[in-house]
């Protein structure tokens, strides 16, 4: 059974692939290659011969509970440029100083309505 280029744009559509034309090429030419390989296998005798156990059938050496410590973990404390109780401390965005202000800082975020006009003072259409 050969593989088609039809076979590899459905395997292509299936895993989401946008292959180009040279590609659907190659991975046909690739994948009939691999089926003559195995076509090949299928003829080698093997009567008599012992099977080679997989690494599994093994047991496997078990690692030692004790371990250095790692010296690449870091308190946060230590990448911060600031640290207090806890937190990364940050300098204070000068905009939002509330202690500068004249009025309470939630006065000066609402909009004025100097600047923004009512809905009512707007031409019709522009609402």
């Amino acid at each position: 059974m050969a593989v088609t280029r039809q076979d590899v744009l459905h395997v292509a559509a299936l895993a989401r692939l946008d292959l180009t034309a040279e590609e659907v090429e190659r991975f046909t030419a690739q994948l009939n290659d691999i089926l003559v390989h195995v076509e090949e296998l299928r003829t080698v005798d093997v009567e008599g011969v012992e099977a080679v156990g997989s690494a599994a059938e093994g047991e496997a050496p078990l690692r030692g509970e004790d371990r250095p410590a790692d010296v690449m973990v870091r308190p946060p404390s230590d990448l911060a440029p600031a640290w207090e109780a806890g937190f990364f401390t940050v300098p204070r965005i000068a905009a939002l100083d509330a202690s500068a202000l004249d009025e309470p800082f939630e006065d000066k975020a609402r909009v004025d309505s100097l600047i923004r006009p009512s809905p009512e003072a707007l031409p019709e259409g522009d609402a």
